[in-house]
């Protein structure tokens, strides 16, 4: 696929994308409205974004905060709801927390509590744990193990944030059935977390990306995000 233009297809791709979730969510037996499209729009113009915008999509993600910002304000007329999907550090977490309503990769307390004195005097944060459910040695994320005593410590300890549920991002495979199994586990650690630390919603599963989706909704996701099947091709990184 080439790299769309501001109206290339992407319209129709959108179409396309939610139909792939009704059909995957019906297999699931789910009702597709608890599905949520989280378009990954990191190297993509912010023209893109104003083209799916028109066509009915609401949630944008992205990965790095100076591009967000930049997009931001030229989309400030559109009332967009943005996540972040990106490896965070600690020292970007209030430009982090400025810019986004919804963070899906907290994997450190030291994160969580930059982000939450950020947050102190204003409505909660939204945030998941992201869990490095591959055990990739290159990926980021908490391991499993190291999630029920982080989502405590979050839950006790920053009040600035609101944990809402869990991400992954499982090894990279053609054969989008390989993800299956890390996506289960991932759904189930949710399933432990929520017994063990009720206080919190749990009501976010965020897994599932272009080339597995699918899988990932009839294993329980909630939140799915695709960069690639809307989009096209992405642009080498840019910050």
């Amino acid at each position: 696929m080439s790299r769309p233009g501001a109206g290339d297809g992407l319209a129709e791709r959108l179409e396309g994308v939610r139909d792939r979730i009704e059909r995957s969510a019906s297999r699931a037996g789910r009702d597709p409205e608890e599905i949520a499209l989280v378009a990954v729009a990191k190297t993509f113009p912010a023209a893109a974004i104003r083209t799916l915008a028109a066509a009915g999509q609401h949630r944008f993600a992205e990965s790095y905060v100076q591009e967000a910002a930049a997009k931001q304000a030229e989309l400030e007329d559109l009332d967009l709801e943005w996540h972040f999907v990106g490896p965070l550090q600690s020292n970007k977490a209030v430009s982090v927390a400025e810019h986004f309503a919804l963070i899906h990769s907290v994997d450190r307390l030291r994160v969580a509590r930059a982000l939450d004195r950020y947050r102190t005097k204003r409505a909660p944060l939204d945030v998941c744990l992201q869990v490095n459910i591959s055990g990739e040695v290159s990926k980021s994320g908490c391991a499993p193990e190291e999630a029920p005593e982080l989502a405590s410590r979050i839950a006790g300890e920053c009040p600035g944030l609101r944990l809402r549920g869990l991400m992954a991002i499982p090894a990279p495979s053609p054969n989008p059935e390989a993800a299956r199994p890390a996506f289960r586990r991932l759904a189930d650690l949710q399933r432990r977390l929520r017994e063990r630390a009720p206080q919190s919603p749990w009501d976010m599963l965020s897994m599932g990306m272009s080339a597995d989706f699918e899988t990932a909704i009839e294993e329980g996701a909630t939140h799915v995000r695709v960069g690639s099947a809307l989009f096209g091709t992405r642009s080498p990184k840019t910050r």
